[in-house]
């Protein structure tokens, strides 16, 4: 099963917005507030999760902490018309999803307003969440895991506890992560992600291990808890971690937020071939990223067998547009290499104009 194009209607910061996604990794790049983290959790959210349990009932406070209608992107609350054959008339806004390689064909998302005339302006509205499905129930589900950009790991002794009970301020990404990483370690793993594991190993100084909630980074002499390890190192550590339990598989769906934050930047050209090497295995990618490097190196690295797109998502006149392509640099209205260049452009002026040495 693969995730082939997502459509989004009047949805926190898109309007109208439908994007065909690549089969292999998919990187979205743009500047801050033009939704990219938003674009992944819809991904995430509007799954299929079990045979017995197609998707998730609601996704407004799971996974994004706010009311069903302050996700609207229409602050008449317009009644509107969907794409899609089935969906309410009353709807206000919606998402699909389409998968190839499936006996699913869709996934559909949609708020609604529960309404008993058309004047709006005359009656208490209430919103409510809606899921539609076509096709045939798939016979297997994929794995989904989302890695959030914040590291969460070394916070997990407790949490799981705390949120069965009380309404903590995380998100469902954070949970689930958690989740996944305190489950046991799968019996069979590839090759491929065998060689994976071996080279994280040499990175992170050992393997990860669980112990009462709590994780480790248990290297050669000793183990170091979570906690006190740099934050760029746990983020490799999580993967090691998510691949041993068997969650990153062909077949599998990936998703992270900013995987580049608080790496060093001299682990970024292997953190690409490691995308690389999954994305061959069969695992379909989504990752958002600022990192010039990071997409590059992606674009540098891959070979025949890779499938990379990258897609700029950017805004004018208040509405969010994207702009796919093959190669990263070939992206329009790209801020990470107009940055770029206007450091390159910053720093020819230093050189020619010294007068900043008398300061």
């Amino acid at each position: 099963m693969k995730i082939d194009k997502i459509h989004i209607q009047n949805f926190t910061v898109f309007k109208d917005i439908e994007i065909q996604l690549n089969e292999g990794i998919n990187v979205f790049v743009g500047q801050n507030g033009t939704g990219k983290t938003h674009l992944l959790k819809l991904i995430y959210g509007i799954r299929p999760v079990t045979k017995a349990k197609l998707f998730n009932e609601e996704i407004s406070m799971p996974l994004f902490r706010s009311h069903v209608d302050r996700l609207i992107n229409d602050e008449n609350h317009h009644v509107g018309t969907a794409w899609s054959e089935g969906i309410d008339t009353n709807l206000v806004s919606c998402v699909e999803i389409e998968f190839k390689n499936s006996s699913l064909e869709s996934l559909e998302y949609s708020i609604n307003i529960d309404k008993d005339n058309d004047d709006l302006d005359d009656v208490m509205v209430d919103y409510y969440e809606a899921f539609r499905y076509s096709g045939d129930l798939p016979n297997d589900t994929p794995d989904y895991t989302f890695i959030p950009a914040k590291e969460i790991l070394s916070h997990s002794k407790g949490l799981l506890a705390l949120n069965n009970r009380f309404d903590i301020p995380f998100d469902e990404t954070y949970i689930d992560i958690i989740t996944s990483a305190e489950l046991p370690e799968a019996k069979k793993i590839s090759q491929s992600s065998l060689k994976i594991l071996d080279v994280i190993s040499g990175i992170i100084g050992g393997d990860v291990v669980n112990e009462d909630g709590n994780f480790y980074i248990n290297k050669k002499f000793k183990k170091i808890e979570f906690s006190l390890e740099a934050e760029g190192l746990r983020k490799f550590g999580l993967l090691w971690k998510l691949i041993k339990n068997g969650l990153i598989e062909k077949g599998s769906v990936f998703i992270w937020d900013e995987p580049d934050a608080n790496i060093n930047p001299e682990l970024l050209p292997t953190l690409a071939k490691i995308l690389l090497a999954m994305e061959k295995e069969g695992v379909q990618i989504f990752i958002a990223t600022h990192s010039y490097n990071l997409a590059k190196y992606l674009e540098l690295f891959r070979d025949d067998n890779n499938s990379v797109g990258f897609y700029n998502l950017y805004k004018e006149n208040e509405e969010i547009y994207v702009d796919y392509k093959e190669y990263f640099g070939k992206l329009k209205n790209n801020s990470i290499i107009d940055s770029d260049f206007d450091l390159y452009e910053d720093v020819i002026e230093s050189i020619e104009d010294d007068s900043w040495k008398n300061l």
